[in-house]
C-alpha cells in the first residue's frame, strides 16, 4: 500500500518521540522517591501522597474554580470530538466503499476483543501483586480496594479510547475513498484530518477529565491510591496494545506482501484475503497502539509531576499554586490544539481548497507549527497570570522557556524525521537509486545508512533541548529560590517539564499519527470495492451522488497520500 513519509514513519515517530517522554517522566517519579524531604512518597509511595485543599487563590481566582473550569472545557472537547464523528459518520459513501471498510471494522473488533481478554488475564496477575505489597507489606486496607479499581478504569481508558480512535478510522478510510472520485485533493486531506482530530481531543478531553475529577471529587487522601491505580492501569493497558499492535501490523504486511509476490498479483488484490488483515494490522499497530499510547504517557506524566510536587515542594502554598498551574496550562493546551486546528484548516481550505494538487504534507506540518506555536505563547501568558509574583519574579518566564522546550521538540522532532522519510527528501531518493544501481543489498545498506543518520540528528535534537531546560533550571536561575527546593529538584522538575510540555499538543499529535492509517486503508478499500467493475458505476455515482467519477485521478491522490 502506498504510504507518503508523515504516514508511513506515524508508528516510529510516534513510538521514538513517546519513549524519550515517557522515559523523563519515569525518571522524575524515580528521583523524586529518592530525594522526597517530606517523608510523603515513603513506604507506598505515591499511594500515601495527600492532595492538601486546593481553594487557594491562584492568579486572583479560587484553584477549586479553575479546576472546574478545566472540567468544562473537558467536557467541550469531548463534544466537539464526538460531534465530529457523528458528522463524518453522515459523509455520503458509495455501498461498496461501506462494505469493505465495515469488514476491517469487524476484522478490528475481533483483535479488540481478543486483546481484551489477555489484558484481563495480565491484570490478574497485577492485582495479585498489587494486593500483596499494597496490603500485607504496606498496610494499606481497604484503599487497596481503591488502587485495583483506579486500575481498570485507567486499562479501560487505554482500551477505550484505542477502540474509539479504529470506529472513527474505519468511518474515515470509505468516505476518503469515497470523495477521492470527486477529483478534488483537499477533500482527500480533509477527512482523514478531522477524524485525528476527533480521536485526539476524545483522548487528551478523557484523560484531563479523569485526572481533574480525582481531584476536585475525591478527597484529597484517595488522591494517592487514586492516581497510582489509575497510572499502573493505563500503562498496563498501553504496554500491551502497542506492542501487541506493532507485531500484529508487521505480521500482516508481511504476510499480504508474501500472498502478492508468491500469486504475482497487484497491491491491495481484492483475491488476497492478506489484505483485510494488513488494513486491520494498520489501525491495530498505527492507530491502536499510539492511541492507548498517547492516554498512558500523557496520564503517568501528570501523576509524575504531581508526585515531584508533593514530594519536593515543602510549603503547601506553593504546592497548591504550582498544581493548579500544571492542569491549567493542560487546559491552555488543549484549547491551542482546537483553535490551531481551526486556524490551520481555514488558511488549508482557502490555500489548496480549489487546487487540482498540492503536498498534502504541508498542511500537516503547518498544522504541528501552528499549535506548537500557539501553545507556547498562551503557556506563557498563562504561567505569567498565574506564577508572575511566585519565587524571584522571574520564575514565571523560566518556567515558560522549560516547558517550551518540549512544546518545540513536538515539532521539531517530525520535521527531522520528514527530512529523511519524505518522498521528496533526498535521503529517500539515494535509497531509490541504490536500489536500483545496487540490487537489495545496497538498498538495504543505504536504507540502514539513512536510518542510523536521522538518529543521530533526533539524539541531538533532544539532547539540545533537554539541556537548554536544565541550563535554565540551574545555578543563578532564580528557581532555587523558592521555599527549600534546591537546585537539583528543579532540575528534575525541568526534565518533567519538557515531558508535559511535550504532551501538552497531544491532541494534534495524534491526529497526524491518525492521518497515515485512514488513507493508507482508503486505498486498499477502494481497490477492494472493485468500484471500477461495477456495471453503469459511473451513472450510478453521478444519478446518487451529483457528480461524474474522476477514476484516475482518484488513484493517484490516494497514491499520493
Amino acid at each position: 500500500m502506498a504510504t507518503n513519509s508523515l504516514q508511513g514513519s506515524s508508528e516510529p515517530v510516534m513510538s521514538g518521540r513517546h519513549r524519550w517522554a515517557c522515559g523523563l517522566a519515569l525518571l522524575t517519579l524515580f528521583l523524586t522517591g529518592c530525594s522526597s524531604s517530606s517523608g510523603q512518597a515513603g513506604g507506598g509511595g505515591e499511594a500515601n501522597l495527600k492532595l492538601p485543599p486546593l481553594d487557594e487563590q491562584v492568579g486572583s481566582v479560587s484553584g477549586t474554580t479553575l479546576l472546574w473550569i478545566g472540567l468544562a472545557v473537558c467536557v467541550l472537547g469531548l463534544v466537539f470530538g464526538l460531534t465530529t464523528y457523528s458528522k463524518l459518520r453522515k459523509l455520503p459513501v458509495h455501498q461498496a466503499m461501506r462494505e469493505v471498510s465495515e469488514l476491517i471494522y469487524t476484522t478490528c473488533k475481533t483483535y479488540l476483543r481478543q486483546q481484551a481478554r489477555f489484558l484481563m488475564v495480565l491484570w490478574a496477575f497485577i492485582a495479585i501483586v498489587i494486593v500483596v505489597y499494597f496490603l500485607f507489606l504496606e498496610h494499606m486496607g481497604a484503599k487497596v480496594l481503591i488502587i485495583l479499581l483506579f486500575s481498570l478504569i485507567g486499562m479501560a481508558g487505554s482500551f477505550g479510547v484505542a477502540w474509539y480512535g479504529i470506529r472513527v478510522n474505519t468511518f474515515a478510510n470509505s468516505r476518503t475513498a469515497h470523495a477521492s472520485l470527486k477529483g478534488r485533493p483537499f477533500e482527500c486531506f480533509d477527512i482523514p484530518l478531522r477524524s485525528g482530530m476527533s480521536i485526539g481531543m476524545v483522548l487528551i478531553s478523557v484523560e484531563l477529565f479523569m485526572m481533574l475529577a480525582i481531584m476536585l471529587l475525591l478527597p484529597g487522601d484517595l488522591a494517592g491510591p487514586c492516581f497510582i491505580g489509575f497510572a499502573i492501569g493505563e500503562s498496563l493497558g498501553a504496554a500491551c496494545l502497542r506492542i501487541a499492535g506493532g507485531i500484529f501490523t508487521k505480521i500482516a504486511d508481511v504476510g499480504a506482501d508474501l500472498m502478492k509476490i508468491a500469486f504475482h498479483i497487484k497491491e491491495d488484490d481484492a483475491r488476497n484475503p492478506g489484505v483485510i488483515a494488513d488494513c486491520t494490522g494498520d489501525n491495530a499497530g498505527d492507530s491502536v497502539g499510539p492511541s492507548a499510547d498517547g492516554f498512558e504517557t500523557y496520564g503517568v506524566t501528570g501523576v509524575a509531576l504531581v508526585t515531584f510536587i508533593l514530594g519536593a515542594v515543602p510549603n503547601q502554598s506553593e504546592q497548591v499554586q504550582l498544581l493548579v498551574w500544571i492542569f491549567v496550562v493542560r487546559v491552555v493546551m488543549l484549547v491551542a490544539s482546537y483553535l490551531s486546528y481551526l486556524l490551520n484548516n481555514a488558511i488549508a481550505r482557502a490555500k489548496y481548497g480549489k487546487v487540482d494538487e498540492f503536498d498534502f504534507e504541508k498542511p500537516l506540518s503547518s498544522l504541528v507549527w501552528i499549535t506548537s506555536a500557539m501553545s507556547i505563547l498562551l503557556t506563557a501568558l498563562t504561567t505569567w497570570w498565574m506564577l508572575g509574583g511566585m519565587g524571584d519574579g522571574t520564575m514565571w518566564w523560566k518556567l515558560t522557556v522549560i516547558i517550551s522546550c518540549g512544546t518545540l521538540a513536538g515539532a521539531l522532532i517530525p520535521e527531522l524525521v520528514k527530512a529523511f522519510t519524505s518522498t521528496n527528501s533526498r535521503h529517500v531518493r539515494e535509497v531509490v537509486t541504490s536500489a536500483k544501481e545496487g540490487g537489495a543489498s545496497l538498498d538495504i545498506l543505504s536504507g540502514l545508512v539513512a536510518g542510523n543518520f536521522s538518529g543521530y540528528w533526533l539524539g541531538v535534537a533532544i539532547v539540545a533541548l533537554m539541556g537548554a531546560a536544565f541550563l535554565v533550571s540551574g545555578t543563578g536561575s532564580g528557581l532555587g529560590d523558592m521555599g527549600a527546593m534546591s537546585e537539583v529538584k528543579w532540575a528534575v522538575f525541568a526534565f518533567g517539564l519538557v515531558a508535559f510540555g511535550f504532551l501538552g499538543m497531544g491532541a494534534v499529535t495524534i491526529a497526524v499519527d491518525s492521518y497515515g492509517p485512514v488513507t493508507d486503508n482508503a486505498q486498499s478499500v477502494y481497490e477492494l470495492s472493485t468500484i471500477e467493475e461495477l456495471p453503469d458505476i459511473d451513472e450510478q455515482v453521478k444519478a446518487e451522488f451529483g457528480f461524474t467519477p474522476r477514476w484516475k485521478v482518484a488513484k493517484h491522490f490516494l497514491e499520493a497520500q
